[in-house]
């Protein structure tokens, strides 16, 4: 059974691209993502959301990418990496919706997540030390 989820913007046209999940929906179940915080750069906000209902559900691959975005937002790289990678390893692999319409599964969009937090694309503007042409 595949879930389908909006969660993360991470496939974005601008070189810094903010997260904006909203919520994932399975039968009779609808878990918050912190859409809000999270595409407001407010990682702090979503944290506690987030923890909590990773927690109830520690395989949610969506739940988990969006922990991870909000520790990356936080400069927490070594948390943003384990909940990522948390998320790569969940049994279920789930699809999910991005921002910009396109589906794709939680285990391609944790590896992209990874990436990104390689590159340093989660880090604000004033956190990064060289800029991009």
């Amino acid at each position: 059974m595949s879930v389908t989820a909006f969660a993360i913007a991470l496939i974005a046209a601008t070189p810094l691209a903010e997260p904006a999940a909203v919520h994932l929906q399975s039968p009779g179940q609808v878990t918050e993502l912190a859409a809000q915080p999270l595409a407001a750069g407010r990682g702090d906000q979503a944290l506690a959301m987030l923890e909590k209902a990773s927690a109830a559900d520690p395989h949610d691959a969506a739940v988990l990418i969006n922990l991870g975005i909000a520790y990356a937002q936080m400069g927490d790289e070594p948390k943003a990496r384990a909940a990522f990678e948390q998320a790569l390893a969940c049994h279920e692999v789930v699809e999910l919706e991005i921002a910009d319409g396109t589906a794709t599964d939680s285990r391609r969009l944790a590896r992209k997540a990874i990436k990104m937090l390689d590159r340093g694309e989660f880090r604000s503007a004033s956190q990064q030390l060289t800029y991009r042409d």
